[in-house]
């Protein structure tokens, strides 16, 4: 039997129990019992039960189960053929172990395979490419992966952007349909000043230990009025700056990205990227700052470059990670300002830009890793864009960074 067969009959196994048991709660009701359905989340643990209890498939010998495993994800490397990946993940808890345990992370393969995947560092050597499909009626930003529109296999996250009297939100969510930031698709979001100019990025997961303390130090929210059953999952991961153009000369806009969640050491020789193996409960761990509070703090405190770049006057490894844009050349011919997108942008425009590491001597990065462009975005097309990045940056680092792009400046241009 093939592999393809195997994975048919799991897909089949997985139908038939669930059908079974909505029979069973529809003969439930109609007997008059008052019935809660239960919730069945995104790893539908009671389907995972009933599974183990009736498929064949969970009994297997976990010899024989990683080396099935093992080849299915070795022939399947782009979606949608990815997704028999994730069938076997789904099928019951002793699969989803040895799946978790054979997928890499994107930075050793290079492939987004999980939704964990979206928050972990992507490939050290070629960046991943995707693209951003602007919907103007409905105020909402889908990013996909893959090299044209026309690969529309795989939709990483979603946007939307929600205009407020004194700033502008964009929630991040993982699926297209729902962003309400107590839903368990919620990622993050980004939010604005007045102007535009200043952006923070907040994560719905907590950082990594060691860098907790650096995005603490960012994270100045105003107590979100929820009930009290739901954790305000809001972490502040980084902050992008646009600056103002005062004199009103042309070219292209100049910005700055910190990201408090990613230290300088990671792009040192030998350095290794905080990533996430698994998402947390949001129930386990609450920020201080978001804890009820009656004082009033303004929305956002942002921190501007020239005070973080004051207060480095001693280099550490755990100093954040600072990104600027790559300066452009003016062509004289084309009588604009360029940069080398190698085919990826096609259509000038003010939102195009390439993002490399802002490194100062005493922090010893090498200049191949000062060079390397991390995240670029550029327009192909009306309300398409490019979106290509790469390590130290998780695609939803880099989709939040691209998304302040969206925001009108005024006073930057």
């Amino acid at each position: 039997m093939s592999f393809k067969s195997k994975l048919k009959e799991i897909r089949d196994d997985i139908t038939t129990t669930f059908s079974m048991g909505k029979l069973q709660r529809n003969r439930t009701n109609r007997r008059g019992r008052a019935y809660i359905a239960p919730e069945l989340g995104g790893g539908s643990e009671l389907l995972s039960e009933l599974i183990e209890e009736q498929s064949p498939w969970a009994n297997l010998p976990p010899e024989l189960l990683q080396d099935v495993i093992k080849r299915v994800e070795g022939s399947e490397t782009s979606w949608p053929g990815r997704r028999d990946v994730v069938a076997c993940a789904s099928v019951c808890t002793s699969w989803r172990e040895i799946t978790k345990a054979v997928v890499k992370t994107p930075e050793q393969c290079g492939c987004i395979t999980f939704p964990i995947s979206l928050k972990q560092p992507g490939p050290r050597d070629a960046p991943i490419q995707c693209f951003i499909r602007r919907e103007r009626a409905t105020s909402t930003y889908h990013l996909y992966l893959g090299l044209s529109p026309g690969d529309m296999n795989k939709l990483l996250l979603a946007a939307k952007k929600i205009r407020r009297a004194t700033s502008t939100d964009f929630r991040i969510s993982f699926v297209g349909s729902d962003f309400c930031q107590t839903s368990n698709t919620y990622a993050g979001k980004l939010r604005s000043n007045f102007l535009g100019t200043k952006f923070a990025i907040y994560d719905s997961q907590p950082p990594c230990p060691g860098l907790k303390s650096n995005c603490k130090l960012q994270q100045k929210v105003r107590s979100i009025q929820v009930s009290p059953g739901v954790p305000a999952r809001n972490f502040n991961v980084a902050t992008v700056s646009y600056e103002l153009n005062v004199l009103r000369t042309r070219g292209p806009r100049r910005m700055h990205c910190i990201v408090h969640s990613i230290p300088i050491s990671a792009i040192q020789e030998g350095g290794v990227a905080p990533t996430p193996l698994d998402f947390n409960n949001p129930g386990d761990e609450q920020s201080p700052s978001l804890s009820a509070s009656k004082v009033k703090q303004p929305l956002i405190d942002f921190i501007s470059t020239s005070r973080a770049e004051s207060s480095d006057s001693i280099c550490s490894k755990m100093d954040p990670l600072v990104l600027k844009n790559k300066a452009p050349r003016w062509h004289e011919q084309l009588q604009c300002w360029c940069l080398n997108f190698k085919g990826r942008v096609t259509v000038a425009s003010v939102k195009n830009f390439q993002l490399v590491a802002a490194v100062e001597p005493c922090q010893n990065v090498p200049v191949e890793e000062q060079e390397k462009v991390i995240l670029q975005f550029g327009k192909i097309g009306k309300d398409i864009f490019t979106m290509d990045y790469r390590y130290p940056l998780s695609a939803f680092q880099a989709f939040a960074i691209c998304l302040s792009s969206f925001d009108t400046k005024p006073a930057c241009e």
